[in-house]
């Protein structure tokens, strides 16, 4: 047995600091487990762990190492759920996902705003292995249901869209996913902590680590969590998808993002505190500003009544400029004055910012943009923690009134 720490029992939900671990040395971290593969003083146990009866014993990173389950279990109890899988990227996780729920010949219910990648992968790769997807707007319970078809294996949708910022109704597509036996898959990178999809009926929960849970733009992961027989499949030596396609996380980014994730609690809050402040002065302005937490967004309700009430409604806000000169310009000028940084990704300490439609979702084509409200002017914020968000507030809006959009 190489089983190097101790756990503390633990609630489930958003109580990581419930979690106890302690290195073999005794130290506050947990040891780094530096090595690609372990020995064993009898080939007896070898062979067990190899078909994976042999509980706290390692084989070979691919198939688990100490710091991936440290970092698993921490955010299986931040999720609820009673297993995780950390993977070497956000796609890594969304790909063996639905690679091992869907086959060919079978069917998806995505929503349709969704993050270029994933969309990508739906549209553009799954169709070579005889995998269908139809996209909807995942805001019309009505519009979900009819696109059920009988061979409809997974319903997807991200907890707030990317970049539009739609609010999924996640009880109400529980219901719809319960009522046809089918997996209904939450990407919640967006919104961490704020929503807790597993208890509102999702089966599996999925993150892009590298945003927001990671916090500091350093690192690329994802994340699975699901129950444990469905975790144990996607590690299966035999057909497992996150085993066979090897989407590992290495060791030392494990160990990286289970101290950040230590900090998302105060993180998520400033984020969510200085969006809301930014998005109330901006809607003050008259710009077209999209952001949950504001009354005039179409799911502010359901968003405020699904969501934990202490960490806000999120971190992410968009503003519609007109179009891509004025965007372009606009970032270039804040750029230069220090209010964040022109890139994409998210959930870093400094705000950053892109024009969605020619970044992080030019994967969609641009008459489907069109249809779903992704316009050439649209910028996305990810709102950083700025202590003073006044001041950032005021040097935003003098900005805007030299691009000429105030």
């Amino acid at each position: 047995m190489n089983k190097l720490f101790y756990m503390k029992t633990f609630k489930p939900a958003d109580h990581i600091q419930d979690l106890q671990y302690f290195g073999e040395f005794g130290g506050v971290n947990p040891s780094i487990s530096d090595s690609s593969t372990y020995t064993f003083l009898s080939a007896k146990t070898m062979f067990d762990t190899f078909e994976g009866n042999t509980d706290g014993c390692y084989l070979y990173s691919r198939h688990s190492s100490p710091s991936n389950l440290y970092l698993g279990q921490a955010l299986a109890a931040m999720e609820g759920t009673e297993a995780a899988h950390v993977t070497a990227s956000g796609m890594g996780a969304i790909t063996a996902v639905l690679l091992q729920l869907c086959h060919a010949g079978e069917h998806i219910v995505s929503s349709r705003t969704i993050y270029g990648g994933t969309y990508a992968f739906m549209k553009n790769f799954l169709p070579n292995l005889n995998i269908q997807t139809s996209f909807v707007d995942i805001t019309k319970l009505e519009t979900v249901e009819n696109a059920i078809q009988p061979n409809t294996k997974v319903l997807y949708c991200e907890s707030i869209s990317n970049p539009l910022l739609e609010v999924a109704d996640l009880e109400g597509l529980a219901k719809i996913a319960h009522k046809y036996q089918i997996t209904l898959v939450v990407d919640n990178t967006f919104s961490p902590l704020i929503l807790a999809p597993a208890k509102l009926g999702a089966q599996v929960v999925i993150h892009s680590l590298t945003k927001f849970i990671n916090g500091s733009s350093d690192t690329v992961a994802g994340v699975i969590c699901g129950t444990q027989a469905f975790i144990d499949d996607l590690k299966n030596v035999n057909h497992g998808a996150a085993m066979l396609l090897g989407s590992t996380m290495d060791s030392l980014r494990s160990s990286s993002v289970l101290k950040n994730l230590r900090t998302l609690h105060i993180r998520m809050k400033q984020h969510s505190h200085n969006a809301q402040y930014l998005a109330e002065k901006f809607e003050a302005d008259g710009l077209r500003v999209v952001y949950p937490g504001l009354k005039s967004h179409p799911g502010y309700q359901s968003l405020h009544q699904q969501k934990h009430p202490d960490y806000g409604f999120g971190g992410m806000l968009t503003l519609d400029v007109g179009n891509l000169e004025k965007a372009n310009t606009l970032m270039e000028m804040m750029q230069q004055e220090n209010l964040g940084y022109l890139a994409v990704s998210l959930g870093f300490y400094k705000t950053l910012f892109s024009a969605p439609g020619t970044s992080t979702s030019s994967e969609i084509p641009l008459e489907e943009q069109k249809e779903m409200g992704l316009t050439d002017g649209l910028i996305r914020f990810s709102i950083g923690l700025d202590d003073d968000i006044e001041r950032t507030y005021q040097k935003m809006k003098a900005c805007m009134v030299h691009v000429g959009i105030l």
